[in-house]
């Protein structure tokens, strides 16, 4: 079935995602960060363990855990922006041209052969 306009798809530029690199970047610098923030607390628990334990140990929990969270956060997939508009504009659907009304079938015709067909012989009788 062939369109009028037959033109590309339009695209909103306000749709698009960010650019791979763009999120490759961004998705390293919140790693380096929590890393930052792991390494910080770990050296709060080593300065603090004779001093305040309690506080300490809340750190060194937080310089275990931090790794496997920054890794997931890492990982995470590309998101798609649910604020912005659809990407693709719809283009409207024009209907389907019909077959028309049917009058008769194929075998009506008048006795004169006006169907188009050619009647069976007779025999002789």
């Amino acid at each position: 079935m062939l369109r009028k306009n037959a033109g590309p798809e339009v695209i909103r530029i306000t749709g698009a995602r960010q650019g791979l690199t763009e999120d490759v970047r961004g998705r390293q610098r919140r790693y380096v960060i929590s890393m930052s923030v792991r390494t910080v607390s770990v050296v709060l628990a080593a300065v603090l363990w004779n001093v305040e334990r309690h506080v300490a140990i809340v750190a060194l929990v937080l310089g275990v855990l931090l790794p496997y969270i920054a890794v997931v956060i890492a990982n995470a997939g590309r998101e798609n922006a649910t604020s912005l508009p659809t990407t693709f504009v719809a283009m409207p659907m024009q209907p389907a041209l019909g077959a028309g009304p049917v009058s008769g079938t194929a075998e009506a015709g008048d006795a004169a052969g006006a169907s188009g067909r050619v009647p069976p012989p007779q025999g002789p009788s």
